[in-house]
């Protein structure tokens, strides 16, 4: 086995204590049951890391980040924001940990080490409390989640077959 980084980063961020805040780690946790994904494809619980998350999001070459995503839409809509986006979108305040991932992008791009491609996928929050509960509209939009992030992975050259007995996302 190589102890070269990995290709590709699927990235789950939230805090499953808030409600719809932890759509990201929902995402994320029904990608990794419901696919195989080859190796180059690292899946990554980011839940509320910051700047931990800094030496992992460096190693990679492409991310993409699952998160809800508060833009003003309906909520369930589901949001894929590219690469030139994220910036723009991150000067304004999306959930509790959002913050910590604009400084952490900041810095791996003053340090030179930002990944060539970065793109998020996430879900208009209905409610960010404390709660362990997601709202309907957030749950029934996970699927759609799984289903892009499995899509754009295909794009770029990463496969993923899903797992027998697997129920369907979209």
């Amino acid at each position: 086995m190589s102890d070269a980084p990995p290709e590709t980063l699927v990235v789950g961020l939230g805090n499953p204590l808030m409600g719809d805040d932890g759509a990201g780690l929902a995402a994320l946790e029904r990608l990794r049951t419901e696919y195989e994904v080859p190796p180059e494809v690292q899946l990554i619980d980011g839940g509320t890391w910051g700047m931990n998350l800094l030496p992992v999001l460096e190693g990679a070459s492409s991310i993409i980040f699952l998160d809800a995503i508060r833009i003003g839409a309906e909520p369930g809509t589901v949001i894929e924001l590219e690469q030139e986006e994220l910036p723009r979108m991150l000067l304004h305040k999306m959930s509790p940990h959002q913050i910590d991932l604009r400084e952490v992008l900041a810095l791996a791009m003053l340090r030179g080490n930002l990944p060539e491609h970065l793109a998020a996928i996430g879900v208009e929050p209905e409610y960010v409390e404390m709660t362990l509960e997601i709202s309907q509209p957030v749950q029934e939009a996970i699927g759609e989640m799984v289903t892009r992030t499995v899509a754009r992975l295909a794009a770029a050259g990463h496969n993923c077959r899903r797992l027998k007995g697997a129920e369907c996302t979209s």
